[in-house]
């Protein structure tokens, strides 16, 4: 039987509950069992077992390999807060605030081979082809956040570059998580793949919205500070949007702001920024790329050998990524 979305999330919030992390040494993984109890949207636990379901009812098999992509997701993030210096992280203390620095990399190390060992925890005839795409997006999302770090400091940074960079950094992770799903599942490569292009999709609509929302969204809601991307002159859709149609007085003045990078002046830079966004009508932009990214999507699976209804899951799924607020 069909799983909802809802029912699918309860399932990973509760095996993500019944893992004991109460080992020694305590310092290693109480940072572990803090970042995974912040909770989250469990995008890519559910993603892969929405994928299993569409050729199973039975996810048992699945569930293991599933919280694998959670806590792989997690230990990335352990990482990228310190890289970022990011101090909150779902309205919590990151772990590097919390505890310090080394402790955030060694927990997220110990993070990464948990992962690898849950992700093993699958059925031996699709180990091989499991691991294959595990490690394969592992490696790729490693690669988008070196060019996400060299992007801060390149004045040259074009849209082709950035949409690359957040369909490593971002996007893989989600296809992957479809695509194992799909493989532990049963479904045949055609469909692995055709999910796998759905995933990438969605990841970069997905990441479009978090670039929107990190300056548009409510900090409440979003659960973060509102104006990051602006003060850390990351290039996002939105700058680099922005530089490319920004005319004149326009460009001259967000030239200037880009370039003032005094802790006095933030909330000044983020008010002035985003005032320059809305001006050059780029949030706009943005909107029209999330949703010509879903349009993709829908493209994506529609030679899935699977009944439609069950399709419809992963459509109302990929709105509810394209519409959130957090």
């Amino acid at each position: 039987m069909k799983k909802t979305q809802d029912e699918l999330f309860a399932l990973v919030e509760q095996k993500i509950v019944s893992i004991n992390w109460k080992k020694e040494p305590i310092g290693l993984y109480d940072p572990i069992e803090y970042v995974l109890s912040l909770g989250g949207k469990r995008l890519r636990p559910v993603l892969a077992l929405m994928a299993c379901n569409l050729y199973t009812d039975d996810l048992q098999s699945a569930v293991n390999p599933a919280i694998a992509l959670e806590v792989f997701h997690n230990f990335t993030l352990l990482h990228d807060d310190i890289m970022d210096k990011a101090d909150t992280r779902r309205g919590k203390p990151t772990v590097h605030k919390r505890w310090n620095d080394n402790t955030a990399i060694l927990s997220g190390d110990a993070m990464l081979i948990e992962a690898y060992k849950l992700i093993a925890d699958c059925p031996a005839d699709v180990l091989k082809r499991v691991l294959d795409v595990f490690s394969q997006t592992a490696l790729e999302v490693c690669d988008g956040q070196q060019y996400d770090m060299e992007f801060e400091t390149r004045a040259d940074v074009a849209m082709g570059d950035y949409i690359e960079m957040i369909r490593l950094k971002t996007a893989v992770l989600l296809a992957g998580s479809l695509k194992i799903g799909a493989i532990i599942g049963g479904a045949n490569e055609q469909d692995a793949n055709c999910l796998y292009n759905f995933g990438i999709n969605i990841g970069l609509a997905f990441q479009l919205r978090d670039d929107y929302l990190d300056v548009f969204g409510d900090k409440i809601v979003f659960g973060k500070n509102i104006g990051g991307d602006i003060l850390a002159n990351k290039k996002t859709f939105l700058l680099i949007e922005a530089y490319s149609l920004a005319q004149g007085e326009i460009k001259a003045e967000l030239e200037n702001w880009v370039a003032d990078n005094d802790a006095k002046h933030a909330s000044d830079k983020i008010a002035a920024i985003t005032e320059i966004y809305k001006r050059t009508g780029v949030d706009l932009r943005c909107e029209e790329k999330m949703n010509f990214y879903f349009n993709e999507s829908v493209e994506s699976i529609k030679s899935l050998q699977c009944s439609d209804n069950k399709c419809d899951i992963l459509l109302d799924f990929a709105k509810s990524l394209l519409y959130r607020k957090k």
